[in-house]
């Protein structure tokens, strides 16, 4: 999608502007704006339409899927109206659903683009563990609780699960854990570039606390759906459906259907979003 700018005089000069936003994604259809429906960039647009009066699309470093949270999305957009930050970041925070929070703003430099330059991104998965063993009852998972997580039923096998993930670590094509994206495809083909399904993972582990497995995972960069195809394989390895060894044969088969389902969406959160120093001015003010 192309950036927008102000509706404006072409010589006003402009302001480029990174926020970094947490959203409770339950309730919206996804980052990317869709007629009709509610989405976390459609709300942004309007928050910032009513605090500067000017036009904006903010672009996000990635988009996130229906019901996929963020502690750390990060944004794009220029704006032409001088404004200090930390007056922008209250104003956004106070017209934004509180299921949105903007939790940075700060000018940097003109050519910063939130979804260029970026170094890595770090995923978290949740699971919540109903019956972690099969000699005890089910755990009820609270309500509010129940928003971030996927309630799992079975007991798991979490030594294996944790195999499973060393063995994502490193440079691998990963067209076995991506869905099929025909957005990026058409964005591929306008830019004349072959899609590339060839990503670095830097670490990726399963975490056990009480009755929460967590999986955490930081790469170069992400397909689509591949954070939750890599948990749903990962978990049919703790359910016994797969081994934890055959994860290389998965990855050399470039094959969707050689891996496990897709886990549902509540489950995951984009943690963190890192840019090299270069992609950020001097003066970046920050509120």
């Amino acid at each position: 999608m192309p950036d927008a700018t102000p509706i404006s005089d072409a010589s006003t000069s402009l302001q480029a502007w990174r926020l970094k936003l947490a959203y409770d994604g339950t309730d919206f259809a996804g980052w990317q704006v869709q007629p009709g429906l509610p989405t976390i960039q459609g709300s942004l647009a309007s928050a910032i339409r009513s605090v500067t009066s000017e036009e904006v699309l903010p672009q996000g470093s990635g988009r996130t899927d229906a019901g996929v949270h963020a502690l750390g999305q990060v944004v794009s957009l220029k704006l032409a109206v001088p404004i200090p930050p930390d007056n922008l970041k209250r104003a956004l925070n106070r017209i934004l659903p509180t299921s949105i929070r903007v939790l940075e703003a700060g000018i940097v430099a003109p050519e910063f683009h939130a979804r260029r330059g970026v170094l890595s991104k770090t995923y978290r998965y949740t699971l919540f563990l109903c019956r972690p063993t099969k000699d005890v009852e089910e755990i009820v998972c609270s309500p509010e609780r129940a928003r971030w997580v996927w309630q799992y039923p079975a007991p798991l096998d979490v030594a294996a699960m944790m195999q499973a993930a060393e063995r994502f670590v490193g440079t691998h094509d990963f067209t076995s854990f991506a869905a099929n994206d025909p957005e990026r495809k058409t964005r591929l083909e306008a830019e004349s570039n072959a899609p590339d399904n060839i990503r670095t993972l830097y670490s990726s582990a399963w975490t056990l606390c009480g009755d929460e497995l967590s999986y955490q995972v930081r790469g170069s960069g992400f397909l689509h759906h591949m954070v939750r195809n890599l948990v749903g394989t990962c978990v049919d390895v703790g359910a016994g459906r797969i081994l934890a060894t055959e994860m290389e044969k998965i990855l050399v088969a470039k094959n969707r259907g050689a891996a496990g389902p897709t886990a549902p969406p509540q489950g995951l959160s984009l943690l963190e979003v890192e840019y090299g120093s270069e992609d950020l001015s001097d003066k970046d003010k920050r509120a």
